[in-house]
C-alpha cells in the first residue's frame, strides 16, 4: 500500500514488523511518502525486487541483445550554479559535506522492466513502471541483534591511469569518507550501542554497460537492544535521511540541498528493503531511473567538500549515469 505522512509510514512499518511476516518497504528521500507490502503480494501490485538472495520474479535467461543508451546531462554552467551555492554553505559554516545531485534525461531502447531484469546489482527494485533502482549501496542490515551500515562515498572511472591509487590516496576523498563515517556512526549511536568501525575504505570494482568504476565504502556495526524487531519503522526513521546522500549536519544540509538542486528528488536517495521478522536488508536508492510522463530521467550526484573541484564533481555525476549491463553490440553511447 502507498502511504503518505512520516508518522503513518513509520507506524505502518512497526505494525507489519510485529506480525513477523516478511514485507517490503520503500521510503522516499523526505520520508513523507512510502510503500509497505507483504512480499507475497508485491508482484500483483507490479512491484519487483531482488534483495541479496530474495526476489519475487522467476528465473529467466538474461538477454544478451545489444541496446542503445544515451545521456543528456545538464550544462556545466548550470551545475556550477548549484555547486557555488553548496560552497557558500560550506564557507558560511552551515555544512561541511553535502551530496549534490541532478536529473539527467536519457534515451534507451530498454524499458524500465528490461533494465530491472538485465541489471546486475546488490539491490534491485522495479516500482509500478514509475522507477527502477539498481543500487550497490547498503543502507543498514540487521542480523540477530547486530546492525551494520556500509556508507559509500568515493567514485572514479577505472580506466583513468592509476585510478585505484588516485582514489585510495586522494586527500579530498579520504577527508570526505572520514566525514561520512563519523555521520553514520552518530546515526547508529541513536539506535544501538557499542558502535564500532570494522572496515575503513573498502574499494570495489563495478562493471557498467560502457565502462568500469571503482567505489569506496566502509563497514560500521552496533548492537541493538532487545525488542527492536517490533520497532523497525521507528528505528529506520531515527536514521533517515541516509547520511551518505545528504551530508553533515543533516538538517541544515538538506535545506542547502533544496536551494542548490531546485528539483524534487522524490524516491531517489530514499531507502528500500525487506524485513522478515528477524533480519533486515536495505539499500539506499541510488543508481535510479524514473519515468516522468514518458521521459526517462537518471538521477545522480556526489559528495562536495571544501576541497572539491567543480569540473571533477560534474564529471563524477556524469560517470554515474550508467546501466550495470553487458552490451554485446557497439550501439551504447
Amino acid at each position: 500500500m502507498v502511504i503518505t505522512g512520516r508518522d503513518n509510514i513509520k507506524n505502518t512499518i512497526d505494525s507489519f514488523a510485529k506480525e513477523k511476516k516478511p514485507f517490503l518497504f520503500v521510503i522516499d528521500f523526505d520520508g513523507s511518502k512510502g510503500f509497505v507490502e507483504y512480499l507475497d503480494k508485491c508482484e500483483e501490485q507490479d512491484v519487483l525486487f531482488h534483495v541479496k538472495n530474495l526476489k519475487n520474479y522467476p528465473e529467466s535467461n538474461t538477454s544478451t541483445d545489444s541496446f542503445t543508451f544515451s545521456k543528456f546531462p545538464l550544462s556545466y554552467e548550470k551545475y556550477k550554479t548549484g555547486f557555488d551555492i553548496v560552497q557558500k554553505g560550506i564557507a558560511d559554516g552551515n555544512t561541511y559535506l553535502i551530496n549534490l545531485t541532478y536529473p539527467t534525461p536519457i534515451e534507451t531502447s530498454l524499458s524500465l522492466k528490461d533494465i530491472f531484469m538485465r541489471s546486475n546489482a546488490k539491490y534491485k527494485l522495479f516500482f509500478k513502471n514509475k522507477f527502477v533502482v539498481f543500487s550497490p549501496e547498503t543502507f543498514v542490515c540487521i542480523q540477530k541483534n547486530k546492525i551494520y551500515s556500509y556508507p559509500m562515498k568515493g567514485t572514479i572511472d577505472a580506466s583513468i591511469p592509476d585510478a585505484y591509487e588516485k582514489l585510495k590516496d586522494s586527500f579530498k576523498e579520504i577527508a570526505e569518507h572520514h566525514t561520512i563515517v563519523d555521520l553514520i556512526r552518530n546515526d547508529l549511536n541513536r539506535v544501538s550501542k557499542k558502535v564500532s568501525l570494522e572496515k575503513f575504505r573498502m574499494i570495489e570494482r563495478i562493471v557498467t554497460h560502457d565502462a568500469e568504476l571503482y567505489t569506496v565504502s566502509s563497514r560500521i556495526a552496533g548492537e541493538l537492544q532487545a525488542g527492536f524487531e517490533d520497532k523497525i519503522g521507528s528505528l529506520l526513521y531515527e536514521m533517515l535521511p541516509a547520511g551518505s546522500v545528504t551530508g553533515a549536519p543533516k538538517k541544515k544540509t538538506v535545506e542547502i540541498i533544496k536551494e542548490a538542486e531546485q528539483y524534487d528528488r522524490g524516491f531517489y536517495t530514499g531507502v528500500f528493503g525487506i524485513f522478515d521478522g528477524y533480519s533486515l536488508q536495505s539499500a539506499v536508492m541510488i543508481r535510479f531511473i524514473e519515468n516522468i510522463d514518458g521521459q526517462l530521467v537518471f538521477k545522480s550526484g556526489g559528495g562536495i567538500t571544501t576541497f572539491s573541484e567543480a569540473k571533477a564533481e560534474y564529471q563524477e555525476l556524469i560517470d554515474k549515469i550508467y546501466l550495470p549491463i553487458s552490451n554485446s553490440g557497439d550501439e551504447a553511447a
